[in-house]
C-alpha cells in the first residue's frame, strides 16, 4: 500500500504542474496581445505619416496647376492682343463684301488658329456654337476678292438679314477630321453675316478670332432694327475680349475654390475616420487590461474560436502542431485535451464532395465527379470504384443511387424526385434511407424493396426557397432532420410523415445537420458562418423552436469562429465533440458543453466540403475538399501521452 505523504506529493505535483500549464497560457494571451497592440499602433502611425505625405503632394499639385492656370492665362492674353490692331488698318474692311463679290475659299487657305493645353476652360473666347461646344470653331470663310472687283464696299450697303441659326434654329455642326468643331450657317443664306471689324484682308496668314454668340446676337438685333451697319470699334472689341477673360477667371477660381473645398472635406473624413479607429484602438486596450479570467466565457449560450485569425509562427510550440503541409491550433484559452495527426492522404482528379465512414468504420468511401472511391480506412489502399459507364457525358457530375460495393454494380435507382438529390443517409440499422432535393421535399425509402415510404413536402407558401440541403437520421431512426435554404431546420416522423419541429435561428441557408449519439440533441451547419446545438424536444413538448436566450428555446450554443460558409458537420461518437468543416479551408473541433473550439486544423489548399467521424470508436477523422483530396486524421486524448 502507498503512503499517504508520497500519495500527497503527486498530487501536489499535479497541481504545480496544471497551474504551470495555466500561467504559461495566460502568459501567451498577453504575448500575443501585447504583440496586436504593437502591431496596430505601428499600422496606425504608417497611416498617418502616408496621410501628410499624401496632403503636401496635393499641396504641390495644386500650386503646380495654380501656376500652369495663370501661365496660360498671360499666354492667350498676349496672342489676342498680338491679333486685334490698335487702329483699324488700311487695308481692312469694315463692312463685308456684297454676296456676288464672294467665292468659295480656297483650299490653300491656312485653318483656324488651334489652342493647346487650356483650350476646354477658354474655348468658349474664340466658339461661335450655341450650345457651347468644347473645342475651336472656325470662322465664317470670306474668299478672295477677285482682281476685277473693286476692293472698297458700296457706301449705301444694307445689312443682310441675320441667318436662321441667330435667329432660334439650330446650327448645323460638322465634325473636322482634326478633331474640332466646325460651324457651318444653313444653306438658306449664303450671305455672310454683318461682322463688322472681325473680318480680314484677303491673304492674312492667320485669321482673326470669331466672336462670341452674346456678342453676335446683340449686334444682329440693332442691325435688324436699324437701316445701315455700325461697325465694332477696336476699343469696343477690346472690352468684349477683357470681359471675356474676367468670365474665365472668376470660373478658374471657383473651380479653385470648389476643389480646396473637396480637399477640406476629406480631410475631415480622414480625420474622423482616424479618431474612430483610435476610440476602437482605446476600447481593446481597455479590454486587454483586464484579468484573463474575465475574457473567459461566462454562458455557454454562446462559443467563440477565433484561431483562423492566429498567425501560427508567434504561437507556442506547446500550443500547435505542425505537418509537411498542415497544422493545427489548439485553443489558448481553453485547456488542451486532444492531439491531432494525419494519417492518409488520398489524390483524385476531380473535388471530393463527400466522404462517408461504412458503419463498421472499416471503409471510407469519397464521392468525386462521375465516380466514388471505397478505400480501407486503416491502410488507406483502394477498395473499389463504384463509375457507372451508362451515364452520358454531358450529364449530372455526381452519382446518387444505391451500390452493391462486392459486384460493383447499381443495386436500386429510387425515382420520385423532380429535381436535383443534394443529400442522402442510411438509417442505423440499414433498413432505411433518406434523401433530400431540391423540390422542397425529403423521402424515407425502404432497402427492401425500394419503395417510398413516406414523403416529406415543405409546404410553406411564405418561404421563397425551401429546398433541402441535407438529410439526417436519428440514432434510433425514429425522426429525420432535413436541413433547408430557407434557413430553417425541420424534424419529421419516419412512420407517419408527421412534422414535430420547427428549428428558427440562423440567418442565412442551412447545409448541413448531424444527430448527437443521444439522438437528443442536432447539430447543425449554416452559411451564416455559425454551428448550433439544438435540444429537440418530447413527444409531448414538440412543436416550433425559436432561437432565443439560453434556457428558453431550443438552441442551447451557437458556435462562432469560422470565418466562411460552415458546409459540413458531425460528431464524434462519444458526443464530446463537435465537429466542422468550412469554406475557410479549416476543420475546427468544438465542445459542445463549452462552445469554445478546442483546436483548429488547416490542412487542406481549398474548402473543407465535408467531414466524416469514424462510428467505429477508433478516434479517427476524414475530410474532402476542393483541392482534390481526401484525407484520414486521427485525433486521440492527450491525457494517454502523459
Amino acid at each position: 500500500m502507498v503512503p499517504a505523504p508520497q500519495s500527497r506529493i503527486v498530487e501536489m505535483l499535479e497541481t504545480i504542474r496544471n497551474e504551470f500549464e495555466q500561467l504559461a497560457q495566460e502568459l501567451y494571451v498577453c504575448k500575443t496581445q501585447r504583440d496586436d497592440f504593437e502591431h496596430k499602433m505601428n499600422q496606425q502611425i504608417s497611416e498617418m505619416n502616408n496621410f501628410q505625405q499624401s496632403l503636401l503632394e496635393l499641396e504641390r499639385t495644386q500650386q503646380n496647376q495654380k501656376k500652369q492656370y495663370e501661365d496660360e492665362i498671360a499666354r492667350l492674353r498676349q496672342q489676342i492682343e498680338s491679333r486685334i490692331p490698335s487702329g483699324g488698318p488700311s487695308g481692312m474692311p469694315l463692312h463685308p463684301l456684297p454676296p456676288q463679290q464672294q467665292k468659295p475659299q480656297l483650299p490653300h487657305q491656312p485653318p483656324p488658329p488651334n489652342i493647346g493645353p487650356g483650350s476646354n476652360y477658354f474655348g468658349g473666347i474664340m466658339n461661335a456654337h450655341a450650345q457651347g461646344t468644347s473645342g475651336l470653331v472656325a470662322p465664317p470663310q470670306i474668299p478672295e476678292q477677285s482682281p476685277s472687283q473693286p476692293s472698297q464696299p458700296s457706301p449705301h450697303f444694307q445689312a443682310p438679314p441675320a441667318p436662321s441659326y441667330l435667329n432660334g434654329q439650330q446650327q448645323a455642326y460638322v465634325q473636322s477630321p482634326g478633331g474640332r468643331g466646325i460651324s457651318t450657317p444653313p444653306t438658306s443664306h449664303p450671305q455672310r453675316p454683318d461682322w463688322g471689324n472681325y473680318g480680314y484682308r484677303p491673304g492674312s496668314s492667320v485669321p482673326p478670332p470669331v466672336a462670341p454668340p452674346e456678342s453676335i446676337g446683340s449686334k444682329r438685333k440693332s442691325n435688324s432694327s436699324s437701316s445701315s451697319a455700325t461697325p465694332v470699334t477696336p476699343q469696343q472689341q477690346q472690352q468684349q475680349i477683357q470681359q471675356q477673360l474676367k468670365h474665365q477667371q472668376q470660373q478658374l477660381i471657383q473651380k479653385q475654390q470648389q476643389q480646396q473645398q473637396q480637399q477640406q472635406q476629406q480631410q475631415q473624413q480622414q480625420q474622423q475616420q482616424q479618431q474612430q479607429q483610435q476610440q476602437q484602438q482605446q476600447q481593446q486596450q481597455a479590454m486587454m487590461s483586464r484579468p484573463a479570467s474575465t475574457n473567459k466565457i461566462s454562458s455557454p449560450s454562446t462559443g467563440s474560436g477565433n484561431l483562423a485569425d492566429v498567425d501560427p509562427e508567434n504561437v507556442p510550440a506547446n500550443m500547435k502542431v505542425e505537418g509537411q503541409d498542415w497544422f493545427a491550433l489548439f485553443n489558448p484559452k481553453a485547456p488542451r485535451q486532444l492531439k491531432v495527426d494525419l494519417m492518409h492522404t488520398m489524390e483524385h482528379t476531380s473535388v471530393v464532395c463527400c466522404v462517408k465512414f461504412s458503419a463498421d468504420g472499416r471503409f471510407l468511401a469519397a464521392g468525386c465527379n462521375r465516380a466514388t472511391f471505397i478505400y480501407d480506412a486503416v491502410t488507406s489502399q483502394r477498395v473499389a470504384v463504384l463509375q457507372d459507364e451508362n451515364i452520358k457525358a454531358e450529364g449530372d457530375l455526381y452519382i446518387r443511387s444505391i451500390w452493391d460495393i462486392a459486384n460493383k454494380r447499381i443495386r436500386n435507382i429510387l425515382s420520385g424526385h423532380e429535381q436535383d438529390i443534394y443529400s442522402l443517409d442510411f438509417s442505423r440499422d440499414g433498413r432505411l434511407i433518406a434523401s433530400g432535393s431540391g423540390d422542397c421535399s425529403a423521402r424515407i425509402w425502404s432497402m427492401t424493396d425500394g419503395k417510398c415510404l413516406q414523403v416529406l413536402r415543405i409546404i410553406d407558401h411564405d418561404q421563397k426557397d425551401p429546398g433541402v440541403t441535407s438529410v439526417a437520421f436519428s440514432p434510433d431512426g425514429r425522426i429525420v432532420a432535413a436541413a433547408s435554404l430557407d434557413k430553417m431546420i425541420r424534424i419529421w416522423d419516419t412512420q407517419t410523415g408527421a412534422l414535430l419541429e420547427r428549428l428558427e435561428g440562423h440567418k442565412d441557408s442551412v447545409y448541413s445537420v448531424a444527430f448527437m449519439p443521444d439522438g437528443k440533441m442536432l447539430v447543425s451547419g449554416s452559411l451564416d458562418k455559425t454551428l448550433k446545438l439544438w435540444q429537440l424536444g418530447t413527444s409531448e413538448g414538440r412543436g416550433i423552436g425559436v432561437d432565443r436566450d439560453r434556457g428558453k428555446g431550443p438552441c442551447k450554443v451557437t458556435f462562432t469562429g469560422h470565418k466562411d460558409f460552415v458546409l459540413s458537420v458531425g460528431c464524434t461518437p462519444d458526443g464530446r465533440w463537435v465537429v466542422s468543416g468550412s469554406k475557410d479551408r479549416g476543420v475546427q473541433f468544438w465542445d459542445p458543453r463549452t462552445g469554445q473550439t478546442q483546436f483548429m486544423l488547416q490542412g487542406h489548399k481549398n474548402s473543407v466540403i465535408s467531414v466524416a467521424i469514424s462510428p467505429s470508436g477508433k478516434p479517427f477523422f476524414a475530410t474532402g475538399s476542393g483541392d482534390n483530396r481526401a484525407r484520414i486524421w486521427s485525433y486521440d486524448s492527450i491525457s494517454r501521452s502523459y
